[in-house]
């Protein structure tokens, strides 16, 4: 039960015929970014989230991501830690962040989130007029769970200028469920801030993490904006998988420096049907399973 009121919330509908706002948009530039993030240092943090949101401003970016906890860092010693680099929703210092943001753009940042007396792992989703949603992250992987209490949505979907856009944080994804939800809620496309800690992998092989985006985005036609962490933190290397999945399921941007940037077709991703005689949702048997 939340305990206090905080910035609004989106929450998706399970039914897949809900019409986009902003149907006339047919593609979207976007910008994965990844500034560098030191933990604990949340001033120094969002002075560089606001100057990597600028940068991709003058590039006509209409959907940036940043990683997640990119205004306090990750690897936390514990959760007094975490709670001394946490914000509050209506924190004075979100202003300056929304001041860096254009016109009709969305920018999707995590940060600990500190809310009646309770620490979550917390994607904002911002526009330059204000906060348009908060998302607790509900899948709390490894000690994270010592350190946040667990949200109670899986994913959201939010309203924008350009369609709807899904957010989730991270682990959220290594769960099919997740995406596939919001895809049936209408989603034209996945914002997906991530830490992902480097793991051993065949050479030349994707990152796991990244392989399963690209599946979850491929079975339902949802492209996905992933933003990740590069080099290290308190002896956790990150696996700097930055990208941006086309509704196809492909790489189309990668590890960019700093982050990476592509044009998105949200026409694309809306059409589920695949002629002559398929469709991606209409084709699913729940009745078998």
């Amino acid at each position: 039960m939340r305990e206090e009121p905080t910035a609004p919330r989106a929450s998706p509908s399970l039914r897949g015929d809900e019409k986009v706002t902003s149907a006339d948009v047919d593609e979207v530039r976007v910008a994965a970014l990844s500034p560098e993030i030191l933990i604990g240092d949340l001033d120094g943090n969002l002075g560089r989230i606001r100057d990597a949101i600028s940068a991709a401003a003058l590039r006509g970016t209409r959907l940036m991501v940043l990683p997640e906890l990119a205004t306090s860092g990750y690897m936390f010693a514990g959760r007094a830690e975490a709670e001394k680099a946490a914000l509050t929703s209506d924190d004075a210092r979100w202003g300056a962040v929304c001041d860096a943001i254009p016109e009709r753009a969305v920018v999707v940042v995590g940060y600990a989130e500190t809310a009646g007396g309770r620490l979550y792992n917390t994607a904002a989703v911002l526009t330059r007029d204000g906060r348009l949603a908060d998302y607790r992250k509900s899948h709390l992987w490894g000690i994270e769970k010592l350190v946040f209490d667990q949200g109670t949505e899986a994913g959201i979907v939010v309203d924008t200028s350009f369609g709807r856009l899904g957010v989730a944080l991270c682990y959220d994804n290594e769960f099919p469920e997740v995406p596939r939800r919001l895809a049936l809620a209408g989603a034209d496309v996945l914002a997906l801030p991530v830490n992902w800690p480097l793991v051993p992998c065949p050479a030349g092989e994707h990152a796991p993490e990244l392989i399963q985006a690209m599946a979850a985005a491929r079975s339902s036609r949802l492209p996905v904006v992933i933003a990740d962490r590069w080099g290290s933190e308190r002896g956790v290397d990150w696996t700097d998988g930055t990208a941006i999945v086309d509704e196809q399921g492909w790489i189309v941007a990668f590890r960019a420096v700093m982050g990476a940037t592509a044009v998105l077709s949200l026409a694309s991703a809306r059409e589920k049907s695949l002629p002559p005689h398929n469709h991606l949702f209409d084709d699913r048997r729940m009745d078998i399973y």
